[in-house]
């Protein structure tokens, strides 16, 4: 067979597809939808990595320099100090610059340095700061918003940042001091358990995809071989009508890769109104990898012609009909189970060949078993359909419409019904992982959140700034509790002994009983107490405590401040000879403080060489805004000051980033599936609109047509979901194999469940309008 002959076959099919009537073009429409729908993910999810590298690109190309040390200050040069913080749940950053000269270069997005007191605030900040929501964060900056920061500046365009000219910046207050933005930070390796994470995620969530399209290729095959009985009838043989057939076909593709493309062009223009788990990005981040974007294009058409023919391998086109208006031919079993084998050996051969340690893995053979054991899951579909079907007797008219109609045409539902296998089978898979993986990349804080929830350290003049601070702190409405200390060092008195280039130092902590019994084991305190407070033994986070008692010891004289910074006269206090020795139990932040303890009769601390006010709050629970309140006060009493919150655990930064694009993925399958379902659904139904008519003419309730759509969406989606949950289990299983895992919830496929029935729910509501329309006596007309 010459190209020659098969490029004028497929142009006589497309030209079928474009001049084949009302029905034909309907059917090049619903294919052409159905594969953009699938283009169009396939080309936003090839676009994810760029989006996460221009994430980091604008990240690091905004935040000043610090790859080397700016000593003194010059025209150039600026200081700068970063904040980070959250309003309401939502993260807010800024960069606090103090130019040092007329050459200071701008700030990335902003057309100026902004002049003491103004700001550059981001688009989705400023229409925040413009909203009655925005009140309270009103309060917290006290800065003049005079422009825009461009998408130079951010890392997307609903970030809440400022830039603020902040002239109380000095060389003790400030990240440090540059020349210029922009650096770049090593890349750390990946772990091979997110490595085995990103391999499965891609094949999990574009599989799917892939499904759907070639499922797409087959709508209306009904009236198509009409058509293809009434070629043969004027002359065509069996080759030539499969290949107009699959003319048809590639015409739909390619109307759907224009389609597709176009969809994801518009997409794309929302990326920044539209925003998945944290994440949006700019419309000009969006770009697919150009080698991804090239494979679509190549695949969808070739794929469109490779599933028509192969869907037309078993019939005979006659010139009075096909063969596939009569019984079907029972399917055979065999082969799928090879191909289920077959993965499942690939995937085997790797059980226990991923270690934590290691940031490399053998990605193909993975990749090639889980493909082959999803494959060979949507392969078993149909026949396990089939057999469920076949037993099926009796019940009310809607259920027996809908079995006679699965038993008579099982192969159409379980094509429908196969990405949402693909999707249920991989997200089992993929939830097993997290669960088993959470442990190794969630590490404990030492945090104690039921003891204190905010933590914040504000810079003071002297100790009585810093216990108003604290007073203020304690007074925020919200707070219902507060333990303020305020924190410096004490200095051994005299001279520096030969050798040491500077004084013995411990750290000294001015706070009230209740206060000082947070930090250490208290045997009793009253006010006018003063202890030395000395780690728990085997304790290994405090290295320099053992030199505590260099300069910390019951009777010695102590310096206030640093005797190497001040020429003048250091003011001394000496440690009552009756202070106690104590052990240091952990904070709310998980730390072990150790040092000199005093009440604040004990000591004169407005004598203490630039102390700070270290809080940990309580807040009520009831007071909504509380964290907000804390917020607002520790900045207004020190511009420079951090509030963090406290947290029982943490996750790796590069975990929450997988899991962040592999849910985002998940998201746009499980629409994509739905929207698979869907399309599936009214094609079908379209097909059947004479047969509706004529029920209803011979008197059927609609109702009860209506319950037999339901049934036979149901009852596929059952079996798949039965299946996908098989499936999903034993590749978890093996999957976690590889990583030397356990399983540790055999009930994670719940959810999954859950979802199939709420896509049972939604695609028989979203049918039923069609349905109605369909139902009616007109549908007997024809021509």
């Amino acid at each position: 067979m010459t190209p020659r002959t098969w490029g004028r076959d497929l142009v006589l099919g497309a030209r079928f597809a474009a001049t084949g009537g009302r029905s034909g073009i309907l059917r090049t429409l619903l294919t052409a939808a159905g594969v953009g729908f699938g283009v169009a993910l396939l080309l936003l999810a090839s676009s994810l990595p760029s989006m996460l590298f221009q994430r980091e690109v604008r990240e690091a190309a905004r935040a000043a320099d610090a790859s080397h040390e700016v000593a003194e200050p010059r025209p150039d040069t600026f200081l700068h100090y970063t904040q980070y913080s959250s309003y309401r749940g939502t993260g807010l950053s800024g960069l606090l610059l103090k130019p040092e000269g007329p050459k200071a270069p701008v700030p990335p997005g902003t057309t100026r340095m902004p002049a003491e007191g103004e700001m550059f605030v981001s688009p989705a900040l400023a229409d925040l700061l413009a909203s009655p929501d925005g009140a309270l964060l009103r309060e917290r900056l006290p800065y003049k918003a005079v422009g825009t920061i461009g998408e130079a500046g951010l890392i997307g365009p609903n970030e809440l940042r400022y830039v603020a000219h902040a002239g109380f910046l000095t060389p003790d207050s400030y990240d440090g001091r540059a020349e210029r933005y922009g650096w770049s930070v090593p890349e750390e390796p990946t772990n091979s358990f997110l490595l085995l994470l990103v391999v499965i995620a891609y094949v999990v969530l574009l599989l799917p995809v892939l499904v759907f399209i070639a499922t797409a290729a087959r709508f209306g095959g009904e009236q198509r071989d009409r058509r293809l009985a009434a070629l043969r009838l004027v002359g065509a043989d069996n080759a030539t009508t499969r290949r107009i057939a699959a003319g048809e076909s590639l015409a739909g593709a390619l109307l759907g890769l224009v389609f597709g493309a176009g969809l994801f062009l518009v997409a794309r223009q929302f990326a920044g109104t539209v925003e998945i788990w944290d994440v949006n990005a700019f419309p000009s981040d969006v770009v697919p990898e150009t080698v991804l974007a090239l494979l679509v294009l190549a695949v969808v058409p070739v794929a469109s012609v490779a599933v028509t023919l192969l869907a037309l391998r078993g019939v005979a086109i006659e010139p009075l009909g096909v063969v596939r208006a009569a019984t079907p031919r029972r399917r055979r079993l065999w082969w799928r189970l090879l191909i289920l084998a077959a993965g499942a050996a690939l995937l085997v051969s790797a059980v226990g060949g991923v270690r934590i340690d290691e940031t490399e893995i053998d990605a193909l053979p993975i990749g090639a078993g889980t493909v082959l054991v999803l494959i060979g899951l949507t392969g078993l579909l149909p026949w396990l359909v089939e057999a469920a079907v076949k037993r099926l007797r009796g019940g009310p008219v809607s259920w027996q419409l809908a079995v006679r109609r699965l038993q008579l045409s099982s192969g159409t539902a379980a094509r429908a019904v196969s990405g949402i296998v693909v999707a249920a089978a991989g997200a089992v898979a993929l939830q097993m992982l997290f669960q088993a993986m959470e442990q190794d990349f969630t590490s404990s804080t030492g945090h104690d959140t039921t003891r204190a929830q905010l933590q914040t350290s504000l810079d003071a003049r002297d100790g009585g700034e810093a216990r108003r601070a604290i007073a203020r702190l304690s007074a925020v409405p919200g707070v219902t509790g507060a333990i303020g200390t305020v924190d410096a060092y004490v200095h051994r008195a005299g001279p520096l002994k030969p050798g040491e280039e500077f004084a013995p130092i411990a750290p000294l902590s001015v706070g009230d009983c209740a206060s000082l019994r947070e930090y250490a084991e208290l045997p009793s305190c009253a006010d006018g107490d003063v202890f030395v407070v000395l780690p728990p033994k085997g304790a290994t986070d405090a290295p320099d405590a053992g030199r505590v008692g260099e300069t910390a010891r019951p009777g010695a004289r102590v310096a206030l401040r640093d005797p190497q910074k001040h020429e003048a006269a250091v003011p001394l206090w000496r440690i009552p000879e009756d202070a106690r020795t104590v052990t240091s139990r952990r904070d709310p932040a998980g730390l072990l403080r150790h040092g000199v303890f005093a009440t604040p009769k004990s000591i004169d601390a407005s004598r203490l060489d630039d102390p700070n006010a270290v809080v940990l709050v309580r807040l009520d629970p009831a007071v909504a805004d509380a964290p907000e309140l804390v917020r607002n006060a520790a900045l207004a009493i020190d511009p420079t000051a951090t509030v963090n919150g406290l947290s029982d655990t943490e996750q790796s930064s590069r975990f929450l980033s997988v899991r962040t694009g592999i849910l985002v993925g998940s998201t746009l399958t499980m629409l994509l599936v739905a929207a698979s379902l869907l399309v599936a659904t009214l094609e079908q139904l379209r097909d059947r609109k004479r047969l509706l008519s004529s029920l209803v003419a011979f008197g059927t309730r609609r109702t009860t047509l209506c319950c037999s759509v339901l049934w036979q969406t149901a009852v596929p989606i059952a079996v798949g979901l039965a299946l996908a949950v098989a499936g999903g289990l034993g590749l978890g299983s093996v999957l976690l194999a590889m990583t030397g895992q356990q399983v540790r919830d055999w009930w994670v496929f719940l959810p999954v469940v859950g979802v199939g029935a709420g896509l049972i729910a939604a695609v028989t509501l979203l049918s039923l309008p069609l349905l109605w329309r369909l139902m009616r006596a007109d549908g007997l007309r024809t021509e």
